[in-house]
């Protein structure tokens, strides 16, 4: 089997296996789901390593006739940008699937074969071209995403779950339509259905521009929902407060990025001349995005909340990075992804960890837990640096490009934006004094022995993210070196096509 359909399809295979083990022998399922993550991960480490050696858009790509009379294919492909987030996708995984091993008490068969066909849709929707087969991929992330909140979540699961696939379904319904227009349109223009769905055939030939207009809004909004962008955010923080804590991390680190990924890769490329009519609009609601996040994070009580919240203010980064249309703010949008992914996994992780002594997340019951937990105490603050963008570490590179490439064409934007990075060192500082220091809270004391330091499970799970956060901090260049031929790619697909 080709290496990029492998990928996709081995956790899809994993989760076949896992359904024919007893339920009777949790942790053989768990080790079983474990190590189908982990080749994986070593697959996608070696398809990454080759496209650093291959030249071209795309280094690997598969592309086999499906429904030959609408002109649908089975088209994968994989370049810097792709394989990055590929790559991103199968760490997590991993990791979120060794930090279930302690909370998945309950229909434990269930839950990872669960995880492992979310891991399937993510992976295909970085590997599609074929505009159908994207959306197919769009849409399966979607179940299993909902049974994991549904069934192993909080007290409120349900209503944020159902909440969550609303919000999501209205969009990509949309998109849908979107997608059918497109390639009914291409048909009429070329009188054959060669091509209709294929991305890499319809990009810069979209020169109706109502179809323009109306095609990016419909992509557009399915996007936005996922970031999520203001004011579709609402869902994320219900779903991050009622999913187990891997539900949360697999969230935040890799469903955002789906929507960031779908403007660069379809939506922008697609309906360039409707990209820079609504750019505006996006680049004011990002920064109402990064403003807000911010502002309503600071009020917060609960932790995961305010780490929900911030997600909202970081993640409005990357949009603001993607419609500046330079190099700087696009670099810093992929990285703000990238990096978002590892930083506030880490935070989530580290969130779960806590609730698992405490079963609270209220900072107010919370201080003094670095006397009894000095690792701990370490480990949040290092990822809480990260998050505050400090120098040296991979959250600063990609914030500090998208300002640059904003103030470019808007210093006023850069401005503010720049003015949210303090308000970020405001909540997550004060939260930090709140929990971790002075002398040990009555409600920490109570719990006696309970109260354990990070175990080595729990490191093995954090260490990866706090290397990867050392190593791209200190050379962001690794990344951006990696995927320099995507953007370039980008830009120069986001050129006007009506009228030429």
């Amino acid at each position: 089997m080709p290496i990029l359909s492998l990928i996709i399809f081995l956790p899809l295979l994993g989760a076949l296996g896992v359904a024919f083990l007893p339920s009777s022998r949790p942790s053989l399922i768990r080790f079983a789901a474990l190590g189908v993550s982990l080749i994986t991960f070593a697959l996608s480490l070696g398809m990454l390593l080759g496209i650093r050696a291959q030249s071209g858009e795309f280094a690997f790509s598969e592309q086999l006739s499906w429904i030959p009379s609408f002109g649908i294919t089975y088209h994968l492909g994989v370049d810097g940008l792709s394989g990055a987030l590929v790559v991103l996708t199968t760490l997590l995984s991993w990791i979120c699937i060794l930090a279930s091993f302690g909370p998945i008490q309950t229909r434990v068969k269930e839950y990872f074969i669960s995880f492992l066909i979310l891991e399937t849709g993510m992976l295909g929707v970085f590997l599609s071209l074929d505009l159908f087969l994207f959306y197919i991929f769009w849409e399966v992330v979607l179940v299993p995403m909902y049974l994991i909140i549904g069934i192993w979540g909080g007290a409120d699961r349900i209503y944020a779950t159902i909440k969550f696939v609303l919000y999501t379904l209205v969009g990509s319904l949309l998109m849908l339509v979107a997608i059918l227009a497109t390639a009914f349109s291409h048909q009429a223009v070329t009188g054959s259905w060669t091509g209709a769905f294929d991305l890499l055939a319809l990009r810069g030939t979209i020169t109706d521009p109502t179809l323009q207009i109306l095609g990016f809004a419909a992509f557009a909004l399915a996007f936005a929902i996922k970031v999520p962008m203001f004011p579709f955010h609402t869902w994320l923080p219900d779903a991050h407060v009622q999913a187990p804590t891997a539900g949360s991390v697999i969230l935040a680190g890799v469903l955002l990025k789906l929507g960031g990924y779908g403007f660069i890769r379809f939506a922008i490329p697609l309906f360039p001349d409707g990209a820079h009519l609504f750019a505006p609009l996006m680049i004011a609601l990002s920064v109402i995005a990064i403003i807000y996040g911010a502002l309503v994070a600071i009020v917060q009580t609960d932790l995961k909340k305010l780490i929900a919240y911030s997600s909202v203010s970081h993640m409005g980064f990357v949009t603001l990075g993607i419609f500046t249309f330079n190099q700087q703010g696009v670099d810093g949008a992929i990285l703000q992804m990238l990096n978002h992914g590892l930083i506030t996994s880490g935070l989530f992780l580290l969130v779960g960890i806590g609730y698992e002594r405490t079963h609270d997340r209220e900072i107010a019951k919370m201080g003094g837990w670095a006397v009894r937990t000095p690792v701990y105490a370490a480990l949040f603050g290092f990822f809480l640096f990260a998050s505050v963008g400090l120098p040296g570490l991979s959250g600063f590179a990609g914030e500090f490009l998208v300002l640059l490439g904003a103030f470019i064409d808007n210093p006023m934007v850069a401005g503010a934006s720049t003015f949210v990075m303090i308000l970020a060192a405001v909540y997550l500082l004060y939260m930090y004094q709140r929990v971790f220091t002075g002398p040990l809270s009555p409600f920490l004391k109570g719990l006696g022995s309970h109260l354990t330091d990070v175990t080595p499970t729990e490191i093995l799970t954090l260490a990866p993210l706090a290397a990867m956060i050392v190593v791209f901090g200190v050379m962001p260049s690794i990344l951006t070196s990696s995927f320099a031929q995507s953007v370039e790619t980008f830009l120069m697909s986001a050129i006007s096509v009506v009228g030429q």
